[in-house]
């Protein structure tokens, strides 16, 4: 644009030259004052060329620069953008450019009790997900805080990868993470059957189908796997706190990746602490988060075998027997106290999910076993996820856990806030020694049932 304009004044002064000089001619003729005029004029016209020509030449040095500087810099912005994803540094993204990659905001994945997750496109073709964490401003602050903290720095096949984050100037306003997009979903919607008809047989309506038992059995090792990194191979030790089917995320090969971190604590290698406040899911939670005991990894060690349990069986680890009579009847059913049983009376088979064909009876016995190990009471008697692994691998034999009572949260009257302790509204310590199955009921607040058995 400076170049045209350039150009046009330099014709126009030119022009301008050429006329005074044919009206000069008009005027006096060829004479003495018209030479004096025209060489004057000539002057004039070879000083505005001379003028023209380097003022081109300058501007099209600068152009010149302009133009490499552009491309070393878009150089130097792709280095740096690559050694940001080689060393694991998440990518500040535009809030437009969220919002453009995910269509409005319109491609919606899932929700929760605070979190939205939707499904985009970067402008390299790359598909994400995105999390937006809504909710009130504190308690959007820590997940937040507390999830980018976790992974930006974490570098685990078995990990779901934070590409990046969305940060807006206004407080109370939502944040945005970026994640890899995992194509198959969660764990629960390949394990679990979501309806059962008349005749009592599960209907598997789920999108996902059912996974088959070697699948499975990768995916429980591929979780350990993660776990143990988190728990043993950090600089500060990363606690999940949140472990269960639905946070387990398969790609297009069925590998899992571990995700949500939103409830993440990072501390150090032998620190344990003491909360207030329940935590987590219901029916993974162990007894310390109600104990008033130290929450350390073994608190998700014990969730990983909550977990781990519901693979084998394809069913939930407690769930309302009875729920159509009357309410007098109706019983939780407890599936790690059933599969202590069979485990212990040599039927473990019996326990597998039916859905499931030519099981090998080997790996479900490990299974078994190393679950039934990793919901054990006492935190202590629990192995470690590095542990795990080696069992599921074939490393380390694996034995009978101890015989043991089984603490076992009564899901109805639980509450994600409740105060820790295991005490009524009164303060009353609550706790019932069963067999198997305990009362459905609704009238306290938390309650520990008590079961006998591995």
């Amino acid at each position: 644009m400076e170049a045209g304009k350039a150009r046009a004044l330099y014709a126009a002064a030119v022009a301008s030259l050429l006329v005074l000089l044919v009206i000069l001619w008009l005027c006096f003729g060829i004479s003495k004052p018209f030479f004096v005029f025209a060489a004057v004029d000539s002057a004039a016209i070879v000083a505005i060329a001379a003028w023209a020509t380097v003022h081109r030449t300058t501007l099209d040095r600068r152009l010149s620069m302009a133009r490499r500087a552009a491309v070393e810099g878009e150089e130097l912005r792709l280095q740096y953008s690559h050694l940001r994803k080689a060393a694991g540094l998440p990518t500040l993204f535009r809030y437009e450019q969220l919002a453009a990659a995910t269509d409005g905001f319109s491609a919606v994945l899932g929700r929760g009790a605070s979190a939205s997750v939707f499904k985009g496109i970067l402008d390299d073709g790359t598909p994400v997900a995105v999390k937006r964490i809504d909710g009130d401003e504190g308690h959007g602050d820590r997940e937040f805080r507390a999830e980018v903290a976790a992974l930006a720095a974490l570098q685990h096949v078995n990990l779901l990868r934070l590409l990046g984050y969305c940060l807006l100037p206004r407080p109370g306003t939502a944040r945005y993470l970026v994640y890899d997009y995992v194509p198959n979903g969660s764990l629960d919607n390949w394990i679990f059957p979501t309806t059962t008809s008349a005749g009592g047989d599960d209907i598997d309506t789920r999108k996902g189908g059912c996974l088959p038992w070697d699948l499975r059995y990768r995916v429980a090792v591929d979780v350990a796997k993660a776990l143990a990194y988190l728990h043993h191979d950090c600089r500060s030790r990363i606690l999940h706190l949140d472990v269960k089917p639905e946070n387990i995320l398969l790609d297009e090969a069925f590998r899992a990746c571990v995700a949500d971190f939103g409830l993440s604590k990072l501390m150090g290698k032998e620190e344990s602490r003491v909360v207030t406040t329940v935590r987590g899911t219901r029916g993974y939670l162990a007894p310390e988060w109600l104990l008033d005991s130290g929450i350390s990894e073994k608190s998700d060690v014990f969730s990983y075998g909550m977990v781990l349990l519901e693979m084998v069986g394809g069913r939930r680890n407690v769930t309302l027997v009875g729920a159509d009579g009357p309410a007098s009847g109706r019983r939780w059913s407890y599936f790690p106290r059933t599969v202590a049983d069979r485990v212990r009376q040599g039927r473990v088979m019996e326990v597998v999910d039916p859905r499931l064909a030519a099981v090998p009876e080997g790996e479900v016995r490990t299974a078994a076993l190393v679950a039934l190990w990793c919901v054990q009471e006492t935190a202590g008697v629990r192995p470690s996820m590095a542990q795990v692994v080696d069992m599921l691998e074939g490393r380390v034999a694996v034995e009978p856990p101890p015989e043991t009572e089984m603490l076992v949260v009564d899901i109805l009257g639980i509450e994600p806030s409740s105060p820790a302790g295991g005490r009524d509204a009164a303060g009353s310590p609550l706790g019932r020694k069963l067999d198997g199955q305990c009362p459905a009921t609704s009238t306290c607040s938390l309650s520990l049932s008590v079961l006998s058995g591995r």
